[in-house]
């Protein structure tokens, strides 16, 4: 089985800080890297930004900048989700590594990473996909996993789509099972159903009778 860690990458070795900054805007045109790691003696000091570059002095190092790095960075025991986040929230497309003794071991790109999401069961499993919400102070992912699978489910994995204030959203993968069982007992227990399901005869219920008393009025 491929492990998250398989995809850390040393195509390119990270910046040096004394590299200088005609270099690094040589480097960025012929890549396509929002950010790319920089070393100071071997240790990591930050990620210095593509549109950062081009607006320094290219006839000045990559140390006189030091100020705009970016201190982002995964750990090498991290799980894929955690790492989705650090993408996601630094708006980059390569993320360093480091190891537990904050040594740079090599650098994530965003598009392996999918590679192994897309590779999870979670996506590669075939199932059906429920979206339910809830209060923010009233959900349960061990509630969650429960419904499933007294209903025969099979969980294939849950995340956190949304969020407010006051309510959560959580998409729920599942394999096996009577999606319609699954669904009614989500209600029972004060979850919204925000995806619409086929299955759903609670739903279409509701829609019939609501057709006939339109037309019923119309008559």
């Amino acid at each position: 089985m491929t492990e998250i860690t398989d995809y850390i990458n040393n195509d390119f070795k990270a910046l040096d800080s004394q590299e200088t900054i005609d270099n690094v805007q040589d480097f960025f045109a012929e890549v396509n890297f929002s950010h790319f790691p920089v070393v100071e003696e071997s240790i990591y000091i930050g990620s210095i930004a593509s549109e950062d570059v081009d607006t320094f002095d290219s006839d000045k190092k990559i140390s006189h900048y030091r100020y705009t790095l970016e201190g982002f960075y995964a750990r090498t025991n991290m799980i894929w989700l955690d790492i989705m986040e650090v993408f996601a929230r630094n708006h980059t497309n390569v993320i360093p590594v480091l190891d537990d003794e904050n040594k740079y071991v090599g650098y994530y790109e965003i598009t392996d990473i999918i590679k192994f999401f897309n590779e999870t069961p979670f996506l590669k499993e075939q199932g059906g996909i429920i979206i339910v919400e809830k209060a923010i102070t009233d959900y349960s992912m061990s509630q969650i996993a429960q419904i499933v699978e007294s209903n025969g489910g099979r969980l294939l994995g849950t995340f956190v789509s949304d969020t407010t204030v006051n309510t959560i959203q959580i998409t729920v993968k599942i394999g096996l099972g009577g999606m319609n069982e699954i669904i009614q007992t989500f209600r029972r227990y004060g979850y919204e159903i925000i995806s619409e399901h086929q299955e759903d005869n609670y739903l279409n219920a509701l829609k019939e009778r609501s057709d006939y008393l339109d037309k019923y009025l119309n008559m």
